[in-house]
């Protein structure tokens, strides 16, 4: 039996921090106490001074494998993401082919088994017109079903009001919905390619995806939620008027209806546009500092329920093109930990609210099954956290197969230094091991 000793740790799970042991044995959490006796068969880490959280676990990537692997694969993604403590993640269907049948669903699994460092779960694709391939997808091994209100990287969007309708009604899967309306997106861009053509200046970005197209499509896609009532997931809310539409009255556990915020729209406003360009192009597009205020505070009073990341690489000479060509989406999942951290050291966040939104919410809202807490009996899946390490963002030390990162240059105050994924080790003294540690998620449903 393999066990590993953590010593002297700030254990921080469900609102509290408290200085502790943790015992590993095999994948599992064996036991947690004030104090534990090490034994000579024993591997011992001095945590004296560091956070011990449950890993991250990300609703929101784009691995971009099959088929669009010149940027990204599972393999190097999932290495960047155990490098920045994110121990799980939820991959999305806009893969080449599209993951629009059990078949092709079922082949991404085939690929995570052989290669993933984390752990891991695919989204099914729902389109106009797969509803018994939808029906046929099991809630126990399948995070839910996703769908693009409005059109981003690949060709899923879903804009048959009858097809919407017939989905939200049928599928007791968790729906997870890109949401801004494609016709105002459209007619917005027109007017500003007639100004541009092709060479829109970026700044626009928010503009065309504008506010009211996110509005528009949220108002639309709740209601049709609370007429059938379907469990839905809003990705990454972007705007002040969005965050209006969610509740926080009730208990997380009794919500039809969550949201989700992603990094970039918590750290990113208008104003970056002109030092980072198409680097920081994202639908929804990153929108003003009264958007992004709007959005802490909604995180902050449980209007918004989960912190992800919408992970989605591009290689530079792809965002290096004209405003019309430059793909949106960026790689985040090796920063959005240190990225938090670096709030809660400018005092927008505590360590436990931290933890709450990005580990113990996501396993609540998905049901995943023994992860997200720190618990005896629940899988390891842990990460060490100094929160006074600081590093610098750099080229040599990105680990994005795309090579590139929208914090390049960033100065973070916290480092991650250990992260475990179902008890092995996987990332230490900023080396991700050989090891494909990683497993498919369950669900209690």
């Amino acid at each position: 039996m393999k066990r590993i000793l953590i010593k002297n740790a700030k254990i921080v799970n469900e609102g509290k921090i408290f200085e502790g042991d943790l015992l590993i044995e095999n994948q599992f959490i064996a036991e947690i106490a004030d104090s534990i006796s090490a034994k000579p068969d024993y591997k011992v880490i001095d945590a004296e001074g560091n956070f011990l959280i449950p890993g991250a676990i990300d609703d929101q990537v784009h691995f971009r494998e099959p088929g669009l692997t010149h940027k990204a694969d599972i393999a190097s993604e999932s290495r960047a993401a155990v490098a920045g403590g994110i121990t799980s993640y939820i991959e999305q269907p806009n893969t080449v082919p599209n993951a629009i049948t059990q078949e092709l669903l079922e082949q991404k699994y085939q690929i995570a088994a052989q290669t993933s460092h984390a752990n891991y779960s695919f989204m099914m694709g729902g389109t106009n017109d797969n509803l018994e391939e939808i029906l046929k997808t099991n809630p126990r091994n399948v995070a839910g079903l996703k769908l693009f209100l409005g059109s981003s990287t690949g060709d899923m969007l879903v804009d048959s009001s009858d097809a919407l309708e017939k989905i939200f009604s049928s599928t007791k899967l968790l729906i997870a919905v890109h949401s801004e309306d494609e016709v105002t997106v459209k007619s917005n861009l027109e007017k500003f390619k007639a100004d541009y053509g092709d060479d829109i200046p970026v700044k626009f970005h928010p503009e065309i995806r504008s506010v009211e197209a996110c509005y528009k499509s949220t108002v639309k896609v709740i209601d049709l939620a609370k007429r059938t009532g379907a469990r839905l997931h809003v990705f990454h809310i972007s705007t002040a008027k969005e965050v209006e539409l969610f509740t926080n009255k009730i208990p997380l556990e009794e919500k039809q209806i969550t949201a989700e915020v992603c990094i970039h729209h918590l750290w990113f406003t208008d104003a970056d546009y002109e030092t980072k360009g198409n680097l920081i192009k994202w639908n929804p597009a990153v929108k003003s500092e009264n958007d992004r205020a709007a959005l802490w505070a909604a995180l902050l009073d449980n209007r918004i329920d989960v912190v992800a990341t919408d992970h989605a690489p591009h290689t530079l000479a792809e965002k290096n093109q004209v405003y019309t060509k430059a793909p949106s989406g960026g790689p985040l999942v090796q920063h959005a930990v240190v990225a938090m951290f670096e709030a809660y050291h400018q005092g927008k966040i505590t360590v436990e609210k931290i933890v709450e939104k990005m580990a113990h919410s996501p396993a609540k809202i998905f049901k995943i099954e023994n992860r997200g807490f720190i618990k005896e009996g629940f899988y390891a899946d842990l990460v060490l956290i100094n929160p006074a390490m600081p590093w610098n963002v750099k080229k040599e030390n990105i680990l994005y197969k795309c090579g590139w990162s929208p914090f390049e240059g960033t100065n973070f105050k916290s480092r991650i230094t250990h992260t475990f994924v179902n008890g092995e080790l996987v990332y230490q003294n900023s080396k991700v091991s050989d090891t494909k540690a990683g497993m498919r998620l369950l669900f209690n449903r």
